[in-house]
């Protein structure tokens, strides 16, 4: 008798392993580059035209605070890949390409000197080290194939996606934007180096995200079987700014609003098609039920020109680069159909390193085993969290033309304090009562700067931050 029940005993922790196995979430987490916070339909945009993901909105959750690390692409990018604070890794400022010829990477002590500007200012790491783990390298071990599509940006030959976890890399190099949106996606000039990984041309002036999309399909088409963990990061949206001719024409005679750039809008229109593609790809092959879908992007929207604009960041301050919530506020939607709540909005602010410990926590694992600097955002995608109660910070100790100097930042319930390292006097902001970040209260609330000063330098001694430095 006994050796039956313990047979029955072996038989049901089987049936119950095996059921786990097959209810492992896949994952498809599409990283934008550049894209604005108000840069969708759903997120207010007042010219670009965006069905898809607004109905990918429609049927999920949109996060209305949500942030990216870094108001720029590498640090944001090594961040989403480790869940860890840009400052630990000590990628702070965005890595020079082979091909740009110039370096700003150097070891911990070793700095950059200006001769017009006060400090000197740490160099970077300019590249994500092997050493550190990734979210491919943390899921493989549980079964998942991987796959990286679009922008890597973390360092030259030899720490690519294929050297940091993933099966299979598709133009990713430490190229920061494409030389080109039509194939055969080279420079007008001849550039050494210049030039996408893996991506050889397939049909002349086909236009990257149209590529990319179908390089992501065809990959779930043949590990379908499989969990998978899909990183798609479209080159898109960045500079160049170049979009197809049928849709540059739309937004030529379309009305124009505070956004107004045809180009650009050509450009995040089909980057929404795109998007549309996959999704229906997804509910075609009877996956979409089982995966969670992640859109998202690296920093706010570019300015560009002032005299035109690339896009206008409606209602935020300022743009990619800056400190204000123009430069690090980005749009967020989340759909798992049956799990995720449909057509929710939430204001619970978030951070890029959260997605690290959502998707551990997707693939069952306890996130809270792996040393991770995010929050699981899984209790509030299924509701059973309303709030993380948590300060959020940022740290850029570099100069950045035309106008900004080295700085932390710190954001703590709806306040948050911008600190110049160069003695200008600190920015304090009640962003509950003050979003657009117009009435500057360091001098009315002394008390709340000073706690949220001490905020950053705990903040910079337990990440050991690189800090600026006298000469």
């Amino acid at each position: 008798m006994k050796k039956v029940v313990l047979s029955l005993a072996l038989l049901a922790l089987t049936f119950q392993s095996f059921s786990q196995e097959k209810e492992k979430l896949n994952v498809i987490l599409i990283h934008v580059d550049d894209l604005g916070a108000t840069d969708l339909a759903v997120f207010g945009s007042d010219f670009y035209q965006t069905p898809h993901l607004d109905q990918l909105a429609a049927e999920g959750m949109r996060f209305t605070q949500s942030y990216a690390a870094a108001h720029i692409c590498s640090p944001s990018r090594a961040a989403l890949m480790t869940g860890k604070y840009p400052a630990r890794i000590g990628i702070t400022d965005w890595i020079r390409a082979k091909f740009q010829g110039v370096t700003t990477s150097g070891l911990p002590g070793e700095y950059e000197e200006f001769a017009d500007k006060p400090l000197k200012t740490p160099k970077i790491q300019g590249f994500l080290p092997l050493e550190e783990q990734t979210i491919p390298e943390r899921l493989k071990p549980l079964g998942y194939s991987t796959l990286h599509v679009g922008k890597w940006h973390l360092g030259e030959e030899g720490m690519h996606p294929e050297d940091q976890g993933f099966d299979v890399n598709i133009g990713g190099n430490d190229l920061g934007q494409p030389p080109s949106y039509f194939d055969p996606y080279l420079p007008a000039t001849p550039r050494e180096f210049y030039q996408i990984k893996n991506l050889p041309p397939r049909k002349t002036g086909e236009f990257l995200t149209d590529r990319e999309s179908d390089e992501v399909i065809g990959f779930l088409e043949v590990n379908k079987s499989l969990p998978f963990f899909v990183h798609w990061a479209p080159y898109a949206v960045h500079t160049p700014i170049m979009g197809p001719a049928d849709l540059v024409e739309k937004y030529k005679q379309k009305k124009p609003g505070q956004q107004r750039n045809p180009v650009y809008a050509a450009l995040i229109e089909n980057l929404d098609a795109n998007v549309g593609k996959l999704l229906a790809y997804l509910d075609q092959s009877g996956l979409r039920e089982n995966t969670l879908v992640i859109f998202t992007s690296d920093n706010g929207g570019l300015i560009g020109n002032k005299a035109n604009p690339v896009t206008w960041n409606i209602d935020l301050r300022e743009y990619k680069g800056y400190p204000y919530e123009g430069g690090i506020r980005v749009p967020t939607i989340v759909s798992l159909p049956g799990r995720v709540p449909t057509g929710v909005a939430s204001e619970v602010p978030t951070i890029t390193m959260d997605w690290v410990s959502t998707i551990l926590e997707v693939a069952g694992e306890n996130p809270d085993q792996h040393g991770l600097e995010g929050e699981s955002l899984w209790p509030v995608l299924t509701g059973t969290r309303q709030t993380l109660e948590r300060d959020l910070f940022w740290h850029f100790p570099h100069y950045r033309e035309p106008n900004v100097v080295p700085h932390s930042v710190v954001r703590s319930g709806d306040y948050k304090l911008i600190y110049y390292f160069d003695g200008t006097e600190a920015e304090l902001f009640d962003l509950g009562n003050d979003p657009l970040e117009e009435t500057n209260l360091v001098k009315q609330l002394p008390l709340v700067a000073m706690e949220l000063k001490t905020k950053l330098e705990d903040f910079w001694e337990e990440t050991g931050a690189r800090l600026p430095a006298e000469k």
